[in-house]
């Protein structure tokens, strides 16, 4: 694969820090929701950031199959993405579960539809996804 653009971000404190992007743009206190255990601080937590991440990689996904099409996607779609956290069955870990949907006011539901499937096909998140992705890890 033919790397467009690379960047990184790091994070210190675990679920219970802070996470920067490289050029600093993003730069966000990480806290624990009270569901995990936490005690409910104002911050935000890498299920949060997975799902506005998703949500805006499927938007644009969507407007390009749509573009290919001659579709114009509405100016106030919108794309939510529901991310779950919790134990594994294996007792090994931690899953996620994620769940998209898509409001795209005045297209006709069976055309939206056909956008949205071709969506899920061209969005690098939904291919990690569906094809669990190998992430090589280091020491460094």
């Amino acid at each position: 694969m033919a790397i467009l653009y690379t960047t990184q971000a790091s994070a210190t404190g675990g679920r219970a820090g802070r996470a920067v992007s490289d050029n600093g743009v993003l730069d966000v206190t990480l806290t624990v929701p009270k569901e995990l255990g936490g005690d409910g601080a104002t911050g935000t937590n890498p299920e949060q950031m997975f799902a506005a991440g998703y949500s805006a990689c499927f938007l644009g996904a969507l407007k390009f199959v749509a573009g290919k099409e001659k579709v114009k996607i509405p100016d106030d779609a919108k794309i939510t993405t529901r991310v779950g956290i919790g134990p594994r069955e294996d007792g090994t870990g931690f899953g996620i579960e994620v769940a998209i949907s898509a409001e795209l006011p005045g297209i006709e539901r069976e055309l939206a539809e056909k956008l949205v499937a071709a969506a899920h096909i061209m969005c690098p998140y939904s291919h990690a996804m569906r094809t669990s992705t190998e992430v090589p890890v280091s020491v460094a």
